[in-house]
């Protein structure tokens, strides 16, 4: 391993310690080295698959990792969530490795992501976790899930309209948004109904950050 190298493993570790300590999430050292793994496998597979914007394995602890994790405080009571859109994994993939009794499912439309993250559930040795590929207004699951979050909808009622035949009764849709969305809001369908609008402060990420709580009313 380089010099080089080295410093940016060095770096990658303080920016996630620094991070989780930020966000008062305490993590043991495997699941930490986990975090980093996948962010290695990231940038790895980034190179050939496209799977994020974000380049930079640094910026990707703030934007991906930490964001991913900032969610986590408001997952206590429920045991299965599915990401929708989830992408290269996010935010499931950290969510995943964080809270291994919470079981996520990840879906996502393009073949080629969700073979990544097959792949990462498997070098991770991630137990809770899988993965489908397919449309999610197709999906079809025996039971309703608890949380149903996506970071991939650009509007709330599209998110509602493709998603909300997931949400269990009792359970509620997690969006994760930028700037507070008054318009959107006021545009999810009918049956739902913003229960909670949560400011997000993640270490690392310029600009606002939300989280909204969406329940059937």
């Amino acid at each position: 391993m380089t010099a080089a190298t080295l410093a940016t493993s060095s770096l990658l570790r303080h920016r996630l310690d620094d991070g989780l300590a930020d966000l008062r999430i305490d993590l043991d050292a495997l699941k930490r080295e986990q975090l980093l793994q996948y962010v290695a496998l990231l940038d790895k597979w980034n190179k050939v698959y496209n799977l994020t914007a974000v380049r930079e394995p640094v910026r990707m602890i703030g934007l991906h990792i930490l964001d991913s994790l900032s969610v986590l405080p408001h997952l206590e009571s429920c045991s299965n969530i599915i990401d929708v859109g989830t992408g290269g994994g996010l935010p499931g993939i950290p969510l995943a490795i964080a809270k291994p009794d919470l079981h996520v499912t990840m879906l996502d439309t393009i073949t080629k992501k969700t073979a990544f993250v097959r792949q990462v559930i498997g070098e991770l040795g991630l137990k809770n976790a899988d993965v489908v590929t397919g449309r999610v207004e197709h999906y079809l699951p025996t039971s309703g899930f608890d949380r149903v979050i996506s970071r991939a909808f650009a509007e709330l009622k599209d998110f509602v309209d493709a998603a909300g035949h997931l949400c269990a009764d009792a359970g509620a849709m997690l969006a994760m948004k930028g700037v507070y969305p008054h318009d959107e809001i006021g545009r999810l369908p009918p049956g739902f109904v913003a229960d909670e609008i949560i400011a997000l402060n993640v270490p690392g990420v310029e600009g606002q950050r939300h989280l909204l709580v969406i329940r059937k009313n």
